[in-house]
């Protein structure tokens, strides 16, 4: 079976002399009440010979609705607990998170009831400063603020 690949994009900005970084909460029942070690760089899924930095462009439209543009820095891959291999890049940017705008999803909710229900892919996004996004972030994508803060050398939260 092939390995299961993402692509997305680190936003960062710089805050009071503080590197912050923009994440993401899954949307759909099952994160509502769930916090810590659960966020994500804005990211998504794409096929084996297409472009990943495309890919990571496309998915942190359909995720935030703002376009990702201007100088991308390419961060080492990370590899996921589930063995999904995440490339991602370094985008310096500023959005606000309050007018995020996520694609929908679909699924049968309550389980087994029948129903189906839209939800959106990333109920909210946030920035967060390099310590509080080490806590915030699903633990496989933690490595990947290591390395943006390497690549801008900074030093590591």
């Amino acid at each position: 079976m092939a390995r299961k690949l993402s692509a997305g994009i680190v936003l960062y900005r710089r805050r009071a002399l503080a590197l912050e970084v923009l994440l993401v909460h899954p949307g759909g029942p099952f994160w509502a009440h769930k916090d810590d070690g659960v966020w994500s760089i804005p990211k998504g899924e794409y096929q084996s010979g297409e472009d990943a930095l495309e890919a990571a462009r496309r998915e942190f439209q359909e995720e935030t609705g703002f376009p990702a543009q201007g100088h991308f820095i390419e961060l080492p891959a990370v590899m996921q607990p589930s063995g999904k291999q995440v490339s991602a890049w370094a985008l310096e940017g500023d959005l606000d998170p309050a007018q995020l705008r996520s694609n929908l999803f679909e699924m049968e909710w309550p389980a087994r009831s029948g129903q189906r229900r839209q939800f959106p892919e990333v109920d909210r996004g946030a920035w967060f400063a390099l310590e509080q996004a080490r806590r915030k972030l699903v633990p496989g994508q933690v490595p990947l603020l290591d390395a943006l803060a390497q690549a801008l050398e900074q030093p590591p939260p």
